[in-house]
C-alpha cells in the first residue's frame, strides 16, 4: 500500500514512525530537508540557541526505517480523482492513502502587505531573519548613539548619555510584538531578557533604560487559553522584565515606521507578528469544506467527509472534540498522527479500525523569560519563577 505523507513536522514524522514495521510503502514529502522543533524558534530568533539545536535532518530520523522514503519537494496540488500528489517540478506521486500535515503560516487577517514590515515566526528562515534584524537594530542604535551623544565614565565603563532631544535612537530600540499567545509572550520575554539584562552590557553607547519592549494583544488579556489567574501572573512577570503589555489594543496599520493601534502610533523599526495562523493554501486543492483559517473540517476519524483515503491532521485540520475545537499544537498533531497510523494499520491487516479520535490533554506550558513559566495540567495550574 502506497502512503504519501505531506509535511515533515510533528504530525508527519509521528505518522511515519508509527507505521514502522508495517507493509506500508511510505513517501514523506517536505519542502525542506529538516524537522524543526518549532516551540523553540524564538530562542534561535533571539540568539539564545543555534539553528542546529532545534533542527534535525529528516533523513537521519528514518535512516533505519526501511519502509520510508524522504523526498524534498514542494507539493502544489492534490489530484483526488487520479489519487496523485503533484509537485512543483511536475512530478506526480500516486497514493492509496494520503496524510496531510502541511502545517500553517502566520495570518495577517487580510492585510498580507503587513508581512514585509512585521514578519512572523514559523520557519528556521524566519528565525534567522529575525535574529539578524534584532542584532542590526542594536548595532544601528549603537552607531547613532556614538554620533549624537557624549561619553560619561562610570563604574561599569563608558556609557552614553543621549540628549533628550535626540529621537533617532528610539525607533531602533523599540520592539513591538503583536499577539499575546504563547509565541508572543515567549518572544517578548526573550527580547526583554537580552535588552534589559544580557546583551546591553556589551555596548558602550546604549543602555537598557533606552529600550522598550511592547506586547500588543487585541483581547482583554494575554494567554487566553490559560486560566485568568495564570494570565495575570504572566502579565506581571513580563512587566517585571520591563515589557509594556497593552491589552484590548487592535492593530490598524503596520509600515516601515512602526505600528498604528487603536490607542495610538508606536514608532518602531522592529515589529514581530505572532497574532494568528493561516493553514497551508495547499489545502484548497482538496476541494473540501474549510473554515475561516483555511483548515479542513474532518470527520471523527480525521479523514475527509467524502474521502476515507485522505486524512488531515495537526493545525491543518479543524476537529470538534468534547472540549471544543482542538488547538494547533504539537501534542494534538502527534496524538492525531498515532491515531491515523492505527487506522491505516488496521486497514492493511483487515481488522476493525478505531472509529473516533479522542485527545488526551496532558497540559501546557508557556515560558516567560529565563527561569519563569506558567503551566496547566488538568485542574492543576502553577507559575514557576526564581526567587526574587
Amino acid at each position: 500500500m502506497k502512503i504519501i505523507i505531506v509535511g515533515g513536522g510533528f504530525g508527519g514524522l509521528t505518522t511515519a514512525k508509527a507505521l514502522a514495521g508495517t507493509d506500508a510503502d511510505i513517501t514523506l514529502v517536505d519542502r525542506t530537508n529538516h524537522h524543526l522543533f518549532q516551540p523553540l524558534l524564538y530562542q534561535v530568533a533571539t540568539a539564545a540557541l543555534a539553528p542546529g539545536d532545534i533542527a534535525v535532518p529528516i533523513r537521519s530520523v528514518f535512516s533505519r526505517q526501511k519502509n520510508v522514503n524522504v523526498l524534498m519537494g514542494d507539493v502544489t496540488s492534490i489530484d483526488r480523482k487520479g489519487k496523485k500528489v503533484i509537485l512543483s517540478d511536475g512530478r506526480e506521486l500516486p497514493y492509496h492513502i494520503m496524510v496531510m500535515a502541511p502545517g500553517a503560516r502566520h495570518s495577517y487577517f487580510g492585510n498580507d502587505n503587513w508581512e514585509q514590515h512585521a514578519p512572523g515566526l514559523k520557519t528556521l528562515a524566519d528565525a534567522l531573519q529575525l535574529r539578524e534584524h534584532l542584532l542590526r537594530a542594536y548595532e544601528t542604535a549603537e552607531n547613532l548613539g556614538m554620533n549624537s551623544g557624549r561619553r560619561d565614565v562610570d563604574d561599569s565603563g563608558y556609557r552614553l548619555s543621549v540628549p533628550s532631544e535626540t529621537t533617532d535612537l528610539a525607533p531602533w530600540l523599540t520592539f513591538v510584538v503583536v499577539g499575546g499567545g504563547p509565541t508572543g509572550v515567549e518572544l517578548a520575554g526573550a527580547i526583554a531578557e537580552i535588552s534589559k539584562r544580557t546583551m546591553m552590557k556589551d555596548f558602550r553607547h546604549i543602555t537598557p533604560e533606552m529600550t522598550r519592549i511592547i506586547l500588543v494583544e487585541g483581547q482583554s488579556r494575554i494567554l487566553t487559553s490559560y486560566a485568568p489567574p495564570l494570565s495575570e501572573l504572566a502579565k506581571k512577570s513580563l512587566e517585571r522584565l520591563g515589557v509594556e503589555v497593552l491589552t484590548g489594543d487592535m492593530v490598524k496599520q503596520v509600515d516601515e515606521s512602526g505600528v498604528m493601534t487603536t490607542n495610538g502610533f508606536i514608532a518602531s523599526k522592529t515589529v514581530i507578528w505572532a497574532a494568528g495562523n493561516q493553514a497551508s493554501p495547499l489545502l484548497k486543492s482538496l476541494d473540501t469544506d474549510l473554515d475561516k483559517a483555511g483548515r479542513v473540517r474532518v470527520v471523527e476519524n480525521l479523514s475527509l467527509p467524502d474521502d476515507p483515503d485522505i486524512f488531515v491532521i495537526g493545525d491543518a485540520a479543524v476537529f470538534n472534540s468534547s472540549d471544543g475545537i482542538l488547538p494547533g499544537i504539537a501534542p494534538v498533531a502527534m496524538q492525531q498522527a498515532r491515531f491515523v497510523a492505527a487506522v491505516i494499520n488496521a486497514r492493511m491487516k483487515g481488522t476493525v479500525p478505531p472509529v473516533r479520535f479522542r485527545y488526551n490533554d496532558k497540559g501546557s506550558m508557556a515560558t516567560i523569560g529565563r527561569g519563569k513559566a506558567i503551566a496547566e495540567f488538568g485542574r492543576l495550574s502553577s507559575a514557576v519563577h526564581p526567587p526574587g
